[in-house]
């Protein structure tokens, strides 16, 4: 009898054993589960998917730099590009439409001595590219000429676009023109500039962004000049 008595407590012994072994594996099945989702997520954002990649990747300008256009500036056909840097720089080129490209066969000299002065012969000295660290730097209005583009048929004026301090010319365009025909928008860069920040939102209401610029070439739009405030 007493043996009988006892009966109903071994058996709840076990029950009980059961049920927290059962708890406990539905708790590490959770934290599995969790640090799988988790893994997953952190593939997600390391490991992009290949179906989203471009078909080519993006190039130094792109990665760095914010692209502007400015449009028939100061004459129909200059098309120039404005690419700036997230520290202020503002490096002036020939846009890929610019007329001078469309005269057979392109490019053929560069002439940095324009106005009053030859600016390759500007030399700006000082650690940052900054405009408060050149005290020799020449400060040069939007319109104010850089060089000279000259092709088999024609001449053209390139201008700075933006107002501000002009650090460097590209001096390898005399003796390398045609860096402007195979590479206007990387090597073959004009000049590089620093405006004032309160400059340069001024300057930057009357450019283009890439989208809009290549919009209005492939409708064929003639924009107005631009002219200096």
């Amino acid at each position: 009898m007493v043996d009988q008595a006892h009966k109903p407590e071994e058996t709840a012994v076990p029950n009980n054993l059961q049920q927290h072994h059962k708890q406990d594996e539905e708790q590490q099945q959770s934290v599995r589960e969790n640090a799988e989702y988790e893994d997953e997520e952190l593939h997600k954002l390391l490991v992009p998917d290949i179906t989203q990649l471009p078909l080519t990747p993006p190039s130094s300008v792109e990665s760095n730099f914010a692209s502007y256009f400015a449009p028939d500036f100061m004459k129909p056909g200059n098309d120039q590009y404005v690419y700036r840097h997230p520290n202020g720089l503002c490096v002036v080129g020939l846009a890929s439409t610019h007329s001078a490209f469309k005269d057979k066969g392109g490019v053929s000299a560069v002439d940095f001595n324009v106005g009053k002065s030859d600016r390759s012969g500007m030399k700006v000295t000082g650690k940052r590219k900054k405009a408060s660290s050149f005290g020799n730097a020449q400060h040069f209005e939007s319109n104010t000429a850089l060089c000279k583009v000259c092709t088999n048929d024609d001449s053209y004026i390139i201008r700075c676009c933006v107002k501000g301090s002009l650090l460097e010319v590209n001096e390898r365009l005399i003796k390398q023109p045609d860096l402007l025909n195979s590479s206007a928008d990387r090597e073959g860069y004009i000049a590089i500039i620093m405006p004032k920040p309160a400059d340069w939102l001024k300057v930057k209401s009357s450019l283009l962004s890439l989208e809009d610029f290549k919009k209005s070439r492939e409708a064929g739009s003639i924009l107005p000049s631009h002219n200096s405030s």
